[in-house]
């Protein structure tokens, strides 16, 4: 007989990937009794028409998974603003436009068949309508913190810091970056920091944004325009840090000159029109995904550089990709005490470590290659892209890999039973 424990699984993390993943676990058929826990010490208001300041660019693949656990249908429309298309183009290139691309790289959701590239959310939107469903699922959400984690062989012990204990068959990591339950338990992360900053704000532009992401490389990183449903853009600049804190410290009508130059007004003027802050950016993968009992997902397990804005689709991969490991092992006989074992949890690691890699490597060499002001690098560039734009199965392949239908993907996202 297993030893009892006070749940089956718990989850550190109650963000938009924990509380994905706790929704996820429980709208599975093969796991659907167990008994989840999720500890979340801050909890989202519930959204506003105003857009928060912190967006992501969601893919299809993230999409399939927030409507596979019930998330997506409380997302409300008017919240997501979709594209249809996306620009990208090198700073020492012409401005480009939809009509007329030969010196940028286009990407159209028509090109796929699919009726658009993605959606633009904010971040408390998506974990609202998370945790929303966790509350409809019956999920026992915990407003606390992790203190400390100790890990036996038939279960695991936590200590909140409101003074409670609890065991689990099996811990998550899914609190962040800066996890704290990675570092109770030991697991190192190999950090590379940028050097680069992410200034992120709203703007309107004299143009219309035609529903679509226009993305410019500069000497220091890429800035993005990203369509909001309002007719504004939110704006994602990759700068050094001290650039970011200098255009902080702009007023309204400086930043938004300081905007209009960066992006060479590929909308025309720019105006501010929100509030503006700032995130040092960094690479970062940890030497284990798992322990005996134990596990990460999400920004706890890999950071990635934005300008390509796969940090939260890549988290909700490994959500997925977990809860098929588990339901698979269910349905083959394994025990609920079973899910917590090393051999089993290998497995998951195995398949998102080598996925992420991928997009970590990726999008870590497209930095480089990009924010640089190297003359050589630059023609090459420009070269890259238009041949890439030439290229329709080139253009497939990174489109496909963009939508996260591609690759070795979860069954839920290629949409198979």
């Amino acid at each position: 007989m297993s030893k009892p424990v006070d749940f089956d699984i718990a989850i550190c993390g109650g963000g938009m990937v924990g509380a994905t993943l706790a929704a996820l676990l429980v709208s599975n058929p093969q796991l659907k009794d167990l008994r989840i826990a999720l500890i979340e010490a801050q909890v989202p208001l519930p959204p506003t028409d105003e857009v928060d300041v912190r967006v992501s660019a969601l893919s299809r693949a993230s999409e399939r998974v927030l409507s596979r656990c019930g998330a997506w249908s409380l997302i409300k429309a008017a919240h997501r603003s979709e594209y249809q298309d996306m620009v990208v183009w090198d700073a020492a290139s012409p401005v480009p436009d939809l009509n007329h691309t030969q010196h940028a790289l286009h990407f159209s959701a028509s090109s796929m068949a699919e009726p658009n590239l993605g959606y633009i959310i904010s971040n408390n939107c998506v974990q609202w309508a998370a945790l929303e469903r966790c509350n409809q699922l019956g999920i026992t959400r915990l407003a606390t913190m992790l203190s400390a984690i100790q890990l036996y062989e038939s279960h695991a012990r936590i200590q909140l810091s409101d003074g409670r204990s609890l065991t689990a068959r099996l811990v998550i990591g899914a609190d962040g970056a800066r996890s704290a339950s990675r570092e109770r338990v030991g697991i190192n992360a190999h950090v590379k920091p940028y050097e680069q900053t992410a200034l992120v704000t709203h703007v309107r532009t004299q143009q219309l944004h035609q529903f679509t992401a226009w993305q410019r490389f500069l000497t220091n990183g890429p800035i993005a325009l990203l369509p909001l449903n309002d007719g504004r853009s939110s704006i994602v600049w990759t700068t050094t840090p001290e650039h970011a804190e200098e255009l902080l410290k702009l007023d309204e009508s400086q930043l938004s000159a300081a905007i209009g130059d960066a992006c060479n007004h590929v909308l025309g003027d720019v105006t501010v029109a929100g509030p503006r802050a700032a995130f040092p950016l960094q690479l970062a993968q940890v030497d284990e995904y798992c322990r005996p009992r134990f596990v990460l997902v999400g920004d706890a397990a890999h950071s990635i550089h934005p300008l390509a804005g796969q940090g939260v689709n890549l988290g909700l991969m490994d959500a997925a990709s977990l809860v098929q490991v588990l339901s698979e092992a269910r349905a083959s006989g394994a025990s609920v005490d079973a899910l917590g074992e090393i051999r089993l949890l290998r497995r998951y690691e195995r398949w998102r470590k080598s996925e992420n890699s991928v997009a970590l490597g990726m999008i870590d060499g497209i930095n480089r290659l990009f924010s640089n002001n190297n003359v050589v690098l630059g023609t090459a560039r420009r070269i890259g892209l238009q041949a890439v734009e030439r290229h329709s199965i080139i253009k497939r392949f990174f489109m496909s890999r963009a939508l996260g239908v591609a690759g070795d993907a979860p069954r839920i996202v290629k949409q198979l039973s």
